[in-house]
């Protein structure tokens, strides 16, 4: 779309994630990063809801920094479905034009992203790790979008733009961003989009939802994670520092080389190739600390490294170092922890 008339587009908007009804929190990361670029820009940041009875999260929204709200709110809209709700925020855009969209890098935010790319004809990038407007100074047009994610494996992180069609669409990863300050005194402007869904001739509906029957705390929402890696040096190894994570009530985590040799399910991995995190505490047993791996948690606030070679990057980056055999120590540590409970 290079014949576009790129200065009609103005604004950022950040598209909250609606699931079964609850906000998901990664909004207030999204304005994080979304009011970074307004104030750089200069322009106006806006929230983007769609879904059903979501009047209550626009107070949150705007404390958290919107200025304005938009609200599509429908009761035929109660639950996700990408093409009912691709459809609904596309007509949006073509109406008000935004400069901008940013949505979580979730399973929701993705498909939602893809989708609106394709009807709006324009770019997308995905899994962004950091986001900036060019100064003008190295390269780039003041005011360009610089959008970092990890390629090849996590080896090297490449910076995209898109100097040839609006809106620019990206998806952030979460946890990457901290989330938005509320701020009680902040007012906005809340919009209400009236919508007819009989009308968009849609091909899928929503049929039935069955939550997930594990009771593993998700390492993206925790607030403590204990990760293993190469050096528990086996599958079983696991089972000590699952024993420490269920003494702490926290999340398990995995390093890449834990995951590449089977010892555990991808959806633990944390670093640029998994997950990021940013736990108040991280317990890192056995992981040696890739600048992969340091990548997606070196934001936790609290980092306790346990491993036997006291020169490998964890343990100088950590705010607590344990050089010892995690095997001896570990269940030491569960001991006290439980006399402490009791």
């Amino acid at each position: 779309m290079s014949n576009q008339d790129l200065s009609a587009y103005s604004g950022i908007w950040c598209v909250g994630e609606v699931r079964h009804g609850k906000l998901a929190p990664t909004i207030f990361e999204i304005l994080t990063a979304g009011g970074q670029i307004a104030a750089a820009l200069g322009q106006k940041l806006s929230v983007v809801l769609i879904g059903s009875g979501l009047g209550p999260w626009t107070k949150e929204v705007i404390e958290a920094g919107a200025d304005q709200v938009y609200l599509i709110d429908h009761s035929s809209l109660e639950q996700f479905v990408d093409e009912a709700y691709a459809k609904a925020l596309t007509d949006l855009v073509n109406q008000e034009k935004p400069r901008a969209l940013f949505l979580p890098a979730s399973t929701i935010g993705r498909s939602l992203a893809g989708r609106a790319a394709v009807m709006l004809k324009t770019g997308a990038a995905a899994d962004l790790t950091d986001l900036s407007a060019a100064s003008g100074s190295n390269g780039f047009e003041k005011g360009t979008l610089l959008a970092t994610r990890p390629s090849y494996g996590g080896n090297i992180l490449a910076t995209l733009v898109n100097t040839r069609s609006r809106p620019e669409i990206y998806t952030i990863r979460p946890m990457v961003f901290p989330r938005s300050p509320k701020d009680s005194t902040r007012t906005g402007v809340v919009r209400n989009i009236t919508v007819d869904p009989a009308t968009w001739n849609l091909r899928t509906k929503f049929i039935a939802f069955q939550a997930e029957s594990s009771n593993e705390i998700d390492i993206g929402s925790a607030d403590k994670i204990v990760s293993g890696g190469r050096g528990l040096g086996k599958a079983e190894g696991f089972e000590t520092v699952r024993s420490l994570a269920k003494a702490l009530s926290a999340a398990v985590g995995a390093s890449r080389a834990a995951v590449d040799s089977g010892w555990i399910p991808y959806k633990h991995q944390v670093g640029i190739t998994g997950r990021t995190v940013r736990p108040k505490l991280y317990v890192a047993c056995g992981v040696s600390g890739q600048v992969q791996h340091l990548a997606g948690m070196g934001q936790s606030e609290v980092i306790v490294a346990i491993n036997k070679d006291p020169e490998c990057p964890m343990m100088k980056l950590a705010s607590f170092s344990i050089e010892a055999d995690l095997y001896e120590f570990i269940p030491a540590a569960v001991k006290e922890l439980q006399k402490h409970q009791s």
